[in-house]
């Protein structure tokens, strides 16, 4: 059978067993509950102690100033650091979950410290009310609290991380309340936090009430089922369950919001308990001066005596008892210990538990144990690992597993990893649980923070070697071990040098493959050891990491090079605008000079946005000829604006900066024809603005030549059409052409017989038909078709005036049978006109029979 020991130790509370192991001797010295205020983070995580400065009490040769001292949970001193912050007594100070310790003070400052007692800046306030009302009493939550004042106003910070304080809502009471709790954000309907307050007098029933109180409205609660006012509440961690004591010594526990009463049970004393907790789900603790009281839902309550202060840590699993000379852990019994370890007991578990102790014996009983429980056998393995899981005793662990495995060699269709990944567990709690770690954690409670959690707490601690060993053995990632070691070991290292300490970090941060050298060499870098940070970003493949770290520390020619390398566009456009705000203008141009990505990246740009800015680059480097084009786009940009037609151009800007351009290609052999070009652009804009002013008509300026010279012919002014003609050496040819159709355009046929009779027209009589046809001005068009000397062309004009006989005639003179074809066509309407084409037709076809 089990050792009855073990069950021993047990309390009946109701139907269900409880247990109360030591954790931990507490190692602290000198340390007294009574004299001080103190604040324990769940989880097994840390404890602060600082003298309450409430109390009077005997220094016994100890410095008036005070200490805020951290400890671990077995009594392990991590940090201390001097109180000296103003703000007059501190009324309340927690954990929150990320283990910042918050400290809050009457005039409502608000001072958090990390682990190591290091006082985080920017200090909070919960706002000016608060700062002249003062603060009376707080309640902490998770990562928030409320505070409520000495005029009875409350206010809340409902997240550390985003720490804005709010008022809720006016309570509307004149004496301050009995007690206070409150129902975190998560569980109540609003989202937002319910603050509980028991107000009442204690002279009439009626007076006594709970409110609950929210940022938008007060809410009275209890009226009908409370006898009296309340002295002291706690809610329940899942928000649904309110335990209080009541004025005339009774334990009430109702819903939260007090519509139903589900226990209701006397106490020994009428004093309010100096504290009330709840103990996992089932039972509530009341504490007084020496005694510890456990109340169930029926049944006689469980009392432990107390010859020394303590406090109540509540857990999800538990409470944790923590006392000046050792820690304790009270617990509900796991139902699998229970089936394992109750006196007397016949279960399968406690069975195959007992055959392993007749096994150890080489006892034949153990076969006999087997076969009694062979149907049953799954289910106590599976028991014999639940309860090794909620076991702190290493031994018991060990033997109950041994258990577990010994049933599993007689048991096929047990899943085979599930003592392993136990296992596992174990040795990982176990590790933390040590009394130099000092992290009491369960197995529940292991479950509920994660694997990943516990990690970040060591590491916060600096356990960096128990991290990278839990991290490594879960098969997790150790990056965020070995990244936190090496930031830790930069800012511990002040006397080592750079060439050293970077041998050191390199032997570890090797260990892991990916893991980012860019922020090991930031924090370098923040650390003041700037030589440190260049070299370790040296080992970061990622440019994209490593490029804007370079430039944090002043490395931009190294930036420079990494960022074209790697080709990354984006880089090498930070790194420049970098450096372009840094040097400069010669110093950045040679910079970039010698690098061409970077050289043609910023030419792209600055020809988007800098012009000058260019202009000055293309003069350092003796690019005359990329001058001269910008200042000729410059020109062309300008004349795109409205108000640079207003005021003379000839001496305007964009004649000046064509003449510039002109100038600067001038100096260039190359650039001969862009010269000439220019010097052309800037004559033509002077005469168009010559022409401007003389007709009073907007409508020459950035037109072309042979604009200029048609407008001109439009408008009648002949002289001005020759004198660009002459002044840009038009030839007749395009003369020609520009003027028949000009003179089309504004239909002068006068004038344009007598063009064409002033000599024999250089492009011929076909333009002069073209136009006419153009017009619509069919019967001039007769007067110059008969003037064309290809019968082709003449026939095809002829057809195109609807003139059917005089183009069959034409036509006929070509002998071209494909040409009376195609004109037949044209007279596709035209019965009579198809006749004379086929006629014509079959006479050449017999003449070229014949």
């Amino acid at each position: 059978m089990a050792n009855v020991s073990v069950a021993a130790e047990w309390q009946l509370l109701y139907n269900r067993y409880y247990r109360k192991p030591e954790l931990y001797q507490m190692r602290w010295k000198h340390v007294d509950l009574a004299r001080n205020k103190v604040a324990a983070a769940p989880f097994g995580g840390p404890l602060a102690v600082i003298r309450d400065d409430s109390k009077i009490v005997q220094l016994h040769g100890e410095s008036a100033l005070r200490k805020l001292r951290l400890f671990s949970s077995s009594g392990h001193l991590l940090a201390d650091t001097v109180w000296r912050n103003p703000g007059g007594r501190l009324i309340g100070m927690s954990w929150t979950d990320d283990h910042t310790l918050v400290c809050i003070v009457q005039d409502g400052t608000v001072y958090r410290y990390d682990v190591h007692a290091h006082l985080i800046e920017p200090n909070l306030s919960l706002g000016k009310e608060c700062f002249e009302s003062n603060v009376a009493d707080c309640a902490f939550w998770g990562n928030g609290v409320v505070c409520i004042t000495e005029s009875n106003q409350l206010f809340c910070i409902a997240d550390f991380k985003n720490p804005n304080a709010v008022k809720l809502a006016d309570p509307g009471i004149v004496e301050p309340p009995r007690c206070m709790a409150v129902i975190e954000p998560q569980y109540t309907v609003s989202g937002n936090v319910e603050v509980l307050l028991g107000v009442g007098d204690g002279g009439e029933e009626e007076d006594a009430a709970v409110l609950a109180v929210e940022e938008d409205g007060v809410q009275r609660l209890g009226g009908e089922m409370l006898r009296g006012p309340l002295q002291k509440m706690v809610v329940s961690r899942d928000g649904k369950w309110l335990a209080s004591f009541t004025h005339d010594g009774r334990l009430l526990v109702t819903t939260s919001d007090l519509t139903d009463v589900i226990i209701e049970r006397e106490c020994e004393s009428a004093l309010p308990p100096e504290q009330l907790a709840w103990c996992g789900m089932d039972a509530v603790l009341l504490y007084w001066d020496d005694m510890l009281l456990m109340m169930g839902p029926d049944g006689e309550p469980v009392t432990y005596l107390y010859d020394e202060p303590i406090i109540l840590i509540p857990e999800c699993d538990g409470v944790r008892i923590l006392s000046n000379a050792s820690m304790e852990f009270l617990q509900r019994v796991p139902d699998s210990t229970v089936s394992i370890f109750t006196i007397g007991s016949t279960s399968p578990a406690a069975l195959l538990y007992d055959a392993l102790d007749h096994f150890d014996r080489r006892s034949a009983k153990a076969d006999e144990n087997l076969r009694l429980i062979r149907s049953s056998l799954p289910e106590a393995v599976e028991a014999c690992v639940d309860a090794a899981g909620h076991e702190f005793d290493v031994l018991r662990q060990q033997t109950l597993l041994r258990a577990a495995s010994y049933g599993q060699a007689f048991c096929s269709n047990f899943r085979r990893d599930r003592i392993q990944e136990m296992s596992k567990i174990l040795r990982v709690l176990n590790a933390v649980r040590s009394l130099e770690i000092g992290i009491p954690l369960s197995i529940q409670q292991y479950k509920l923070l994660t694997p990943s959690v516990l990690i970040g707490r060591l590491i916060n601690a600096h356990q960096h070697l128990l991290a990278l060993r839990i991290s490594e053995y879960l098969g997790m990632n150790q990056e965020v071990v070995i990244m936190h070691w090496a930031c830790a070991k930069i800012t511990a290292s002040l006397g080592i040098p750079d060439a050293t300490l970077l041998e050191i970090l390199l032997d570890k941060l090797k260990l892991c493959k990916g893991i980012s050298y860019a922020a090991v060499a930031a924090h370098a870098d923040k650390n003041g050891r700037r030589k440190l940070a260049a070299l370790l970003v040296e080992h970061e493949p990622h440019s994209s990491k490593q490029v804007p770290l370079l430039l944090s520390i002043g490395e931009e020619d190294i930036a420079l090079m990494k960022a074209t390398e790697c080709g990354d566009t984006d880089l090498v456009y930070l790194v420049l605008f970098h450096i372009w705000q840094m040097r400069q203008p010669l110093e950045f141009f040679g910079t970039i000079q010698a690098r061409q990505l970077a050289r043609d990246l910023f030419i792209t740009y600055a020809r988007c946005y800098k012009h000058e800015f260019l202009k000055d680059f293309f003069l350092s480097t003796g690019q005359l000829q990329d001058v001269a084009f910008l200042l000729w786009k410059e020109s062309w940009q300008l004349g795109k604006n409205p108000m640079a037609s207003k005021g003379s151009p000839l001496h305007g800007p964009r004649i000046k900066l064509i003449e510039k351009a002109q100038n600067l290609f001038a100096e260039t052999k190359e650039h001969t024809f862009e010269s000439k070009a220019a010097e052309e652009h800037a004559k033509l804009l002077r005469l168009q603005h010559e022409l401007e002013v003389t007709t009073k008509q907007a409508i020459f300026v950035d037109s072309s030549i042979s604009d200029t010279i048609r407008t001109c012919i439009v408008l009648g002014n002949h002289r001005a059409a020759l004198k660009v003609k002459t002044e840009f050496k038009v030839s007749e040819k395009r003369w020609y052409w520009l003027k028949v159709f000009a003179l089309a355009t504004i239909k002068d046929w006068a004038a344009l017989e007598k063009f064409s009779k002033e000599k024999k027209p250089p492009i011929g009589f076909r333009p002069f038909v073209e136009a006419c046809i153009e017009a619509d001005e069919k019967g001039e068009a007769i007067k110059y078709i008969p003037k064309l000397a290809d019968p082709r062309e003449k026939a095809e004009s002829y057809a195109r005036i609807g003139m059917a006989k005089e183009a069959a005639d034409a036509a006929s003179q070509t002998k071209d049978g494909e040409l009376l074809g195609r004109l037949k066509l044209t007279f596709a309407q035209n019965a009579g006109a198809q006749s004379i084409f086929d006629t014509l037709r079959d006479r050449l076809s017999f003449q070229g029979a014949s």
